[in-house]
């Protein structure tokens, strides 16, 4: 049974979720409005903040293993809300630059994947093992109800009161955040080390040495990263495409991919009832197969109302198998994975993540450049059938704590 302390886990991530979609594209948007950045600066932008707040993370996943979770979450929360804070003083100074943009996305980046592996071990030692998939699904039907709700929302705050206000919305989500998880109470005990405190290079490593010699981990990692990389990369391309070419105006580009995030809400919802009959290892194959099959149909979107139809049908089934794959998958991993070795193992994947995402965005941009953009989404959609082939084949037993009985389903 999920309580009390959960309850005020959940409303501190959704209410930091919601800011954060709210902001989605504030940075980007600062960037062109206020600095007068071209294309070249905005995705720069982009992929820096990625890329180097993963390299500077990589030493924070073991740090987090030997400290107590929450009070690293609530500094995460803080540091998060710090630095976001100075872009609109800085703003209202006349002193915002791109530098400044960089810097504070970079800072963000880091802390959000040392937040992310934090929330994980945490999440497994507040939540009894039955009840782990029920606690995913609750918080991934809740990024997808910030996804439906956030951008529009912000883009009308920042057509009436100004570029950086979604901002300082952000980051006052994460002052909230960092508010509810204190109040989610409870001892927490130091976790001990045996090894003494200083950190090793060993440890830097270790949560990519359990993933890549682990037989169910392993391909389900491999597969994460190219499937969420191959997703992710032909937006910005998609949005060129449509805002460009085929003449879709703003509303309509926001609207064709603002409702069917309604499907990550009935996948979400279905996780659950599809892994107690199924099997989470059954469940996991075929929502990971489905969701590879969506995308290509992309690469055909043409103009007027047909073309926003084709991309609302093949986003809404995309996001639905998302919608089951993603909770099934968290709970997968947090289940084959020790509790000693949680943070270190989250923060690896999590880097990894967000490393690939930002170089294969960048990649795309050249391969659209040296062919076209609707050559790239197709090129994208077609490698992303083949992504099925590193899904697991077989199921393991998951790793169970001392006194867990072995009763969850797989």
């Amino acid at each position: 049974m999920l309580d009390r302390r959960f309850r005020w886990l959940w409303a501190s991530y959704a209410v930091s979720t919601f800011g954060t979609f709210f902001a989605l594209d504030a940075f980007r948007l600062i960037a062109i409005l206020v600095l007068d950045a071209g294309p070249t600066q905005v995705a720069l932008l982009a992929a820096a903040g990625l890329a180097v707040g993963a390299v500077v993370a990589v030493p924070l996943g073991p740090w987090v293993e030997f400290r107590r979770k929450r009070p690293v979450m609530i500094a995460m929360d803080l540091v998060r809300f710090t630095a976001l804070l100075t872009i609109p003083a800085a703003y209202a100074l006349g002193l915002l630059s791109f530098a400044q943009l960089v810097v504070v996305s970079v800072v963000v980046a880091a802390a959000d994947i040392t937040f992310i592996a934090a929330s994980g071990a945490f999440l497994k030692s507040l939540v009894q093992p039955q009840d782990l998939l029920v606690a995913n699904g609750r918080f991934e039907s809740t990024t997808w109800t910030a996804t439906m709700l956030g951008p529009p929302l912000g883009g009308a705050a920042i057509g009436l009161f100004g570029p950086v206000t979604t901002v300082t919305a952000d980051a006052l989500s994460y002052l909230l955040s960092a508010l509810g998880i204190r109040a989610v109470g409870g001892k927490e005990p130091r976790p001990v080390r045996d090894e003494g405190p200083r950190l090793r290079a060993a440890d830097l490593l270790d949560g990519w040495r359990y993933i890549l010699g682990h037989p169910t981990l392993r391909p389900l990692f491999f597969n994460s990263l190219l499937v969420n990389g191959l997703i992710m990369a032909p937006a910005p391309l998609l949005a060129v495409l449509m805002l460009g070419p085929l003449g879709f105006a703003p509303w309509q580009y926001a609207l064709a991919f603002a409702v069917p995030c309604t499907g990550g809400l009935i996948g979400s919802r279905l996780a659950r009832p599809l892994a107690a009959r199924f099997g989470r290892h059954r469940t996991l194959l075929t929502a990971g197969v489905l969701r590879a099959c969506w995308p290509i149909g992309l690469a055909f979107v043409g103009p007027g109302t047909a073309g926003l139809v084709l991309v609302m049908v093949v986003e809404f089934g995309l996001i639905i198998c998302i919608g089951v794959f993603n909770p099934v998958l968290a709970t997968y991993r947090l289940e084959h994975t020790p509790k000693e070795r949680v943070a270190r193992t989250l923060s690896a994947w999590s880097i990894t993540a967000k490393a690939t995402t930002a170089a294969m965005t960048a990649v795309w941009g050249l391969l659209a450049g040296l062919t076209d953009t609707r050559t790239a989404i197709a090129i994208a959609g077609v490698l992303l059938l083949a992504t099925p082939l590193l899904l697991p084949r077989r199921d393991h037993a998951p790793q169970l704590e001392p006194g867990e009985a072995a009763n969850n389903p797989v």
